[in-house]
């Protein structure tokens, strides 16, 4: 029997660090708990140290998920790993990653240490997370441009310490697939204690590469890899979650591991609820949870899958969860079958008060539409948890005129910290308008850089769903909004975010 892969997802620690892709503590528990669904063997949950926001969303995390090990990031630094111990009290399982800069250009740079001096923080960094778990993670940060001398020396060091996962990151994405499988193989090879540690990978995808990499390192002996539901993350992002599964679950020729017990019919629900609830939308072509993924235009690939669904399908859509039977909800549904459908979703409330403010949207939107699919409801709540503690910004009322060979034209009214105000503005279309009487209104100085549009479902009558992403002096947010209304959508979207805009930032992000 081959072993199994630990399957170590880090979508709300590295997915975060997308520029505007910044989740609040609900909207993290609600992805945590469709990830254990998914049985997901550890969920990095955050860097504790960042900010009182993100700690207390990994202490959120960790004290509701009870079947997956709930990880938190801390640099090699005693604040980091007490703020981060601090954080995991209330989890079932508990682990510790801890990292410092390895490569030479990092250490010569970014910390201006000596290696000498790096061995021996990290080396203390891992004996003090040890007095909170057992289970301790140590990254060599920048592993794919680090020496291999200095890199068997300092793991040989903290497995001695220790550690229990030595994670070798990619974090620049620099490597290729051979280079970074062999390393991995003379790692395992030449460390005298690596048989007491279990071997990671985290690859970075800025040449395209990070599945591909990650793959070949457990060909050469890794048994975890780091990845992202949609490969979200950094820069160009992470190892795709989805594809790694696939690609070991489909080859099992190739590979000598297994991920049995991962529940593949779980992904394509989570990659939607990861794409709601970030605005990050998933290309059309891409790999197992894209919308064509499993899509046959060409006559002579329809007819061959109509004779044998393997003459062009490798995989079942239905076993990553895209034929899934899902109860739709209508106008005639009641409290108690939407009470039921949020939580199969991973949605709790708290009390009967938000309880029946979300049902109150949601028959809002059912006297729009007639059929409420599982995408509505994960838009409806994504679109309402940012509302309770951020929202300064509010739209009353949005009125638009476009007309042939006139000018369009639209009239708003906004909430703004308890006072109502009111703009009109002229524009190239509606939504321009509407923005820019908004933008009247608020004077945020910020940069508009995207503005998309998708349908949550299909029909004419589908919730418009629009991500607005704004940049404040360099920083950037992203918006959501949803509607019926398409210009109601967009309006939503943009005051969204103008509210992530204002609302207090103290975060700092770490690259592993």
């Amino acid at each position: 029997m081959s072993k199994q892969l630990i399957i170590f997802d880090t979508t709300l620690r590295d997915g975060e660090q997308s520029p505007g892709a910044s989740m609040t503590r609900d909207e993290k528990v609600r992805i945590a708990k469709a990830l254990e669904r998914m049985h997901v063997d550890v969920i990095e949950a955050g860097f504790p140290i960042a900010s009182e926001g993100d700690f207390a969303a990994v202490k959120a995390v960790a004290d509701v998920i009870k079947d997956s090990t709930i990880c938190a990031l801390s640099r090699a630094l005693d604040k980091d790993i007490d703020r981060a111990g601090e954080a995991l009290k209330g989890a079932n399982s508990a682990r510790i990653h801890t990292f410092i800069a390895t490569s030479p250009i990092h250490m010569k740079m970014k910390l201006r240490m000596e290696p000498d001096a790096v061995v021996e923080q990290a080396v203390r960094a891992v004996k003090r997370a040890r007095q909170f778990t057992d289970n301790v993670e140590f990254s060599p940060e920048d592993a794919g441009r680090s020496e291999l001398d200095f890199l068997c020396r300092i793991i040989e060091a903290t497995i001695d310490a220790g550690a229990t996962t030595i994670n070798i990151p990619d974090t620049v994405g620099y490597n290729v697939p051979q280079q970074f499988g062999n390393l991995i193989g003379n790692l395992l090879e030449r460390i005298p204690n690596s048989d007491k540690a279990v071997f990671s990978v985290h690859c970075h995808n800025d040449l395209g590469m990070a599945v591909a990499n990650s793959l070949a390192a457990v060909v050469q002996g890794a048994g975890q890899v780091e990845c992202t539901i949609n490969g979200l993350g950094e820069r160009a992002g992470n190892a795709s979650l989805e594809e790694i599964v696939m690609a070991v679950s489909t080859r099992s020729d190739v590979f000598e591991i297994n991920v049995d017990h991962i529940d593949r019919t779980q992904i394509v629900p989570c990659s939607r609820l990861v794409s709601s609830v970030t605005g990050f939308n998933v290309q059309p072509n891409k790999a197992i949870v894209g919308a064509n993924a499993f899509a046959h235009e060409s006559g002579i690939h329809q007819d061959g899958v109509l004779k044998s669904r393997e003459t062009y399908e490798i995989m079942r859509a239905e076993d990553v969860g895209w034929s899934a039977n899902r109860m739709v909800l209508g106008k005639h549904s009641g409290r108690n079958a939407f009470r039921t459908r949020m939580q199969e979703l991973g949605v709790s409330f708290d009390g009967e008060e938000e309880l029946n403010a979300a049902f109150y949207r949601f028959k809002e939107l059912a006297d729009k539409k007639h059929e409420i699919f599982d995408d509505d409801l994960q838009a409806l709540v994504t679109e309402a948890s940012w509302e309770a503690e951020n929202e300064r910004v509010k739209l009353v009322a949005l009125k638009v005129c476009s007309e042939t060979g006139e000018t369009p034209n639209a009239v708003v009214t906004l909430n703004i910290d308890g006072e109502e105000k009111h703009a009109e503005a002229t524009g190239g279309g509606p939504v321009d308008a509407a923005f820019k009487a908004i933008e009247a209104m608020v004077n945020s100085g910020t940069e508009l850089q995207l503005y998309s549009v998708s349908n949550i479902t299909s029909g004419t009558d589908s919730q418009g769903e629009v991500t607005v992403r704004l940049d404040k002096e360099g920083r950037i947010v992203n918006g959501q909004g949803a509607d019926t209304d398409i210009v109601i959508a967009s309006a939503k979207a943009y005051i969204n975010a103008l509210n992530r805009v204002m609302a207090p930032v103290d975060r700092q992000h770490p690259q592993v």
